[in-house]
C-alpha cells in the first residue's frame, strides 16, 4: 500500500487505480511528405480507420504521428498509410525524426526557379521592346527550352504532393496549387508554338514557382527555428557513457547501461542516465531541463538526471535508470505528446482548410467561366483562373494555430513550464481563481519538529512515519535519527485516506496523524500509543524563497488567490498571512479539497489548481486547469495539465499571461488568414491580380501568419 501524509492522509487508491490501468500501445511514425492541414486531417482519418486505435496526433512540425492503441502494429500502419499517398518510417517512442535535407532541397529548388526566371525574364524585354513574328516565336522557344525542365524540377514538390492526394481520390493544398502552375506552363507552351498568344507566360510560370517555393522554404525554415521542444530533449541524450568496472574504464553505449552500473563523469560532460552521486563533488547546470540559471551543487547522496551537465568536478554515479526510462526521455515523450495535441482553434483551422480545397476549384471555374463568357478572350479568363487558384490557397489558415502553439509551449518549456495538454493555453488564458496547496507547493517540503516528544513516543512515531514522504514524515524520522533512537517494531501499518496511519504494537492499536482523529487537540502530528495520553508533535516548515513573489504578481494580473490545505489551521494562518492570502480552508481531506473546487467551477469561477501529492490528484483533476510541481509524485504530474518542472512558483504568473496572449496571437491569426482572402479572393475574381502577384500574396500571408506567431510572448 502507498504510504500517505501522516497528518492529512493521502489518495493513494487514486494512483493505484492509475498504475493498474494499461497504457495504450504507442508507435512513432516519421511522415516526411506531410506539408498542410490537408494532409493531417488524412493522416489522421486514415489511422482512426484502423481497429484497436485510440487515438492518432500528427505533430505537422516534427512530421510526425504518434498512434496509440491496442495491438497495433507498426507495419499495418504504414500499409495503410502508404494506400492513402502517405510515405511513413517508424520511429522509436519519443525518437526525433532523422533530418532529411528538406530545407536544403527547397532552397536548391528555389535558386534554380528564380534563376530561370531572371533569364526567362531578360528573353521576355525583348519581346515586350517590339520584337514580332519569327523573332518574338524564337525568343518564346528559347524561353520554352529554359522554363519547362526548371518548373518540372522545382515545382516537383508541389506536384508530388498534388498527385498522391488526387490518387487517393483527395484533395489538397498543393493541388490547385500544382493546376495553376501547370495551366501557365502549358497554356504558355501552346501559344509559343502555335503563336496564338500575344506573348508566353513562361515567366509567370516560373515567378509562380519561386515565389510559392519561398514560401514554402520560410516556413520550413520558420519551423526549424522553433524547434519543437521534444527535439531539443532529444539532443541532450548522450550516446557513450564511461563504464567502471573491475577491469578498469570502458566506453559502452548509453542505452546499453542497466540500474546498478557505475559510471564516471569529468567535468564538461553531460549525464547520459538518471543515477545518484557515489563519489565526487561539483556544480551542476540543469538550465536546460529546468530553466534555473544558477549552476546546483551536489555531493555523495544527491541524485541526478540525464541532459545535465557536470561543471567543476569529476563525479562517479550509480546508474537508477538508463535509456527509454530516464526523466529526460519521460520528459521528451510528454512534450512531444503535448505538441501533437490541439485546441478548439486547430480544429476550426483545420475544418476551414479541408472545405477551403473544393472551394478553390470551383472558384477557379466559375472565374473561367465568367471572363471567357464575358469576353470572349479563353487567354484572358485563363489567367484570371491561374490566380484566383493560388490566390485563395489556405495555407495561411493551415498555419495560424499550429505555428502560436509551437512558439508559446516551446518558450514555456524554456522557462520550466512543461505543457501537457492540449487546451492548457486556452483553459489558463480564463483562470480568475488560483488556488495553492501548502505543504511542499507554497512550502519547500522540509519541515523541522519543534516539540520535545518522549523517546518512546518518538520510536513508534518514527516507526509510523518511515513508509511515507511527508515533509512531517521526515522531519520525525530525522528528529529519531539525530537522538539515536530506533523506530519501534510494529505489524500491520495501514493508510486511513485523509486521517493517517494506524497499525498493531505489542498488541495494541497505535495511530498517528490529524489530532482530530486521534482526540488530541493543536496543531501538527498526533501519536495515540493506546495509553490514553496522546502526544502532540509540533513542526515549523520553511516557505519557498519565491512564494511571496508569485503571489504578488498573481494579485497584480487582478485574480483571487486561496490556500487549501491538508494541514491543522495554525500553521496554514502562518503562511496565508505570511504570503498575502486571504481565502483559506485547513484541514481538508482529498475529497473536501476536490467538492470545494467543484462548488468553484459550478458558479463559473475558473479555477487553477497547484499541487503536488497524492492528495492534490482529485482537484487536479476536476480543476478548470491545473499545474503539478516536477519534485512532485508521478500521480499529481498525470493528473496536471502543466508540470511545473523549475520548481519555481514565479513562472506560474509567466504561464498565464503567456497563455493569454497565445490565446490573443491564435485569434489575430485566424483574422488575418480570413481577412487575407476577403481582400484578396475579390480582387483575383474582378481580374487585377496576376498569377504572379498571386503567387507573391499568398506567400506574403502565410509568412505573415507565422511572423505574427514567432513574436516574442512578452
Amino acid at each position: 500500500m502507498t504510504a500517505a501524509c501522516p497528518a492529512c492522509g493521502g489518495a493513494a487508491q487514486i494512483a493505484e487505480a492509475a498504475a493498474r490501468r494499461p497504457a495504450p500501445q504507442g508507435i512513432v511514425l516519421h511522415l516526411p511528405d506531410i506539408s498542410c492541414a490537408a494532409c493531417i486531417a488524412s493522416v489522421e482519418g486514415t489511422l482512426h480507420a484502423q481497429p484497436g486505435l485510440q487515438e492518432a496526433r500528427v505533430n505537422l512540425s516534427r512530421k510526425q504521428v504518434v498512434a496509440k492503441g491496442t495491438n497495433l502494429e507498426a507495419d499495418r500502419l504504414i500499409a495503410a498509410l502508404a494506400a492513402a499517398g502517405h510515405r511513413a518510417q517508424e520511429l522509436g517512442e519519443g525518437a526525433t525524426a532523422r533530418q532529411d535535407g528538406g530545407l536544403r532541397d527547397l532552397l536548391l529548388r528555389t535558386g534554380i526557379a528564380g534563376f530561370a526566371m531572371m533569364n526567362v525574364m531578360l528573353l521576355s524585354v525583348a519581346v515586350w521592346s517590339g520584337a514580332a513574328d519569327a523573332t518574338a516565336r524564337l525568343f518564346h522557344l528559347i524561353s520554352a527550352a529554359i522554363a519547362l525542365p526548371a518548373v518540372a524540377y522545382a515545382a516537383r514538390p508541389f506536384f508530388a504532393s498534388a498527385l498522391g492526394a488526387l490518387r487517393h481520390g483527395r484533395l489538397n493544398m498543393d493541388v490547385p496549387i500544382s493546376l495553376a502552375i501547370a495551366l501557365a506552363a502549358g497554356a504558355s507552351l501552346v501559344g509559343a508554338l502555335t503563336g496564338s498568344a500575344g506573348h508566353s507566360w513562361f515567366d509567370a510560370a516560373l515567378a509562380l514557382t519561386f515565389f510559392l517555393l519561398i514560401g514554402r522554404t520560410l516556413d520550413h525554415a520558420g519551423r526549424s527555428a522553433a524547434r519543437s521542444a521534444a527535439a531539443e530533449l532529444a539532443a541532450l541524450n548522450v550516446p557513450q557513457a564511461v563504464l567502471l568496472t573491475e577491469d578498469g574504464r570502458r566506453v559502452v553505449r548509453s542505452d546499453s547501461l542497466v540500474a546498478g552500473d557505475v559510471i564516471a563523469l569529468r567535468p564538461g560532460d553531460r549525464l547520459p542516465a538518471d543515477g545518484i552521486v557515489t563519489e565526487g563533488r561539483s556544480d551542476i547546470d540543469r538550465s536546460a531541463l529546468t530553466g534555473e540559471s544558477a549552476p546546483v551543487p551536489v555531493a555523495p547522496g544527491d541524485s541526478l538526471m540525464a541532459g545535465e551537465v557536470a561543471l567543476s568536478g569529476a563525479l562517479t554515479l550509480r546508474v537508477l535508470r538508463a535509456g527509454k526510462d530516464t526523466a529526460l526521455n519521460r520528459l521528451s515523450d510528454l512534450v512531444a505528446t503535448a505538441e501533437m495535441q490541439r485546441s478548439r482553434f486547430t480544429g476550426l483551422a483545420d475544418r476551414a482548410a479541408r472545405a477551403y480545397a473544393p472551394l478553390v476549384h470551383l472558384l477557379g471555374l466559375v472565374a473561367f467561366a465568367g471572363w471567357w463568357a464575358g469576353t470572349s478572350e479563353a487567354w484572358r479568363a485563363l489567367d484570371v483562373a491561374i490566380s484566383v487558384l493560388v490566390i485563395t490557397c489556405p495555407c495561411a489558415l493551415g498555419l495560424a494555430i499550429p505555428a502560436v502553439s509551437v512558439v508559446a509551449t516551446g518558450r514555456l518549456f524554456r522557462r520550466g513550464l512543461l505543457v501537457k495538454s492540449r487546451t492548457a493555453l486556452e483553459r489558463t488564458a480564463a483562470i480568475d481563481l488560483v488556488v495553492f496547496d501548502k505543504t511542499g507547493t507554497l512550502t519547500t517540503g522540509e519541515a523541522r519538529l519543534t516539540s520535545a516528544p518522549p523517546r518512546e513516543a518518538l520510536a513508534l512515531a518514527a516507526a509510523l512515519a518511515a513508509g511515507s514522504s511527508h515533509p512531517y514524515s521526515r522531519a520525525i524520522a530525522r528528529a529519531a535519527e539525530e537522538a539515536g533512537i530506533a523506530p519501534a517494531p510494529v505489524q500491520d501499518a495501514q493508510e486511513r485516506a485523509g486521517l493517517g496511519i494506524e497499525a498493531r504494537h505489542e498488541g495494541r492499536v497505535i495511530r498517528l496523524g490529524r489530532p482530530s482523529w486521534i482526540g488530541a487537540s493543536g496543531d501538527g502530528v498526533a501519536l495515540d500509543d493506546g495509553s490514553g495520553t496522546p502526544t502532540l508533535f509540533t513542526f515549523e516548515e520553511a516557505l519557498r524563497p519565491d512564494a511571496a513573489a508569485a503571489v504578488a504578481a498573481l494579485h497584480r494580473q487582478g485574480l483571487e488567490v486561496a490556500l487549501l490545505s491538508g494541514d491543522t489551521a495554525l500553521p496554514c494562518r502562518r503562511v496565508a498571512e505570511s504570503l498575502g492570502i486571504e481565502t483559506l480552508q485547513a484541514a481538508m481531506t482529498p475529497e473536501e479539497k476536490a467538492d470545494w473546487i467543484r462548488a468553484r467551477s459550478a458558479t463559473g469561477r475558473r479555477v487553477l489548481m497547484v499541487g503536488d501529492g497524492l492528495n492534490d490528484t482529485g482537484a487536479l483533476s476536476l480543476a478548470h486547469a491545473s499545474v503539478a510541481l516536477g519534485s512532485g509524485l508521478d500521480a499529481a504530474q498525470k493528473a496536471a495539465d502543466v508540470v511545473l518542472l523549475s520548481g519555481q512558483l514565479t513562472r506560474i504568473p509567466e504561464l498565464l499571461s503567456i497563455s493569454r496572449r497565445s490565446l490573443g496571437r491564435m485569434r489575430q491569426n485566424i483574422a488575418l488568414s480570413l481577412g487575407y482572402n476577403v481582400i484578396a479572393v475579390p480582387v483575383a475574381l474582378a481580374g487585377l491580380a496576376t498569377p504572379l502577384l498571386a503567387a507573391l500574396a499568398m506567400s506574403l500571408s502565410s509568412l505573415t501568419v507565422s511572423l505574427n506567431a514567432a513574436r516574442r510572448l512578452r
